[in-house]
């Protein structure tokens, strides 16, 4: 992983609830987008949810059935913490 993409994933996994995470995100999740490795309707997630630091990203995106290959993705990333 390059350098700006893996500054990007610490953004996208920023954790729910600091200040200004929800931007944090979504501007994050807009990179991943463009790159072609998240769908829209998984950004649009990402974007309804960018004003409310503490909402899941990932919560919602389960809730509504969307997303299963970022979701996989963003925890199988996390299990390698």
């Amino acid at each position: 992983m390059d350098s700006d993409t893996a500054v990007q994933w610490e953004l996208v996994n920023t954790p729910v609830g600091e200040e200004w995470s929800g931007r944090a995100r979504y501007a994050a999740a807009m990179f991943f987008h463009k790159r072609g490795e998240m769908d829209a309707a998984t950004l649009e997630i990402y974007r309804y949810l960018a004003r409310l630091d503490f909402e899941d990203p990932l919560a919602a995106l389960k809730r509504y059935k969307i997303g299963d290959d970022w979701i996989a993705r963003v925890q199988a990333g996390r299990s390698t913490r």
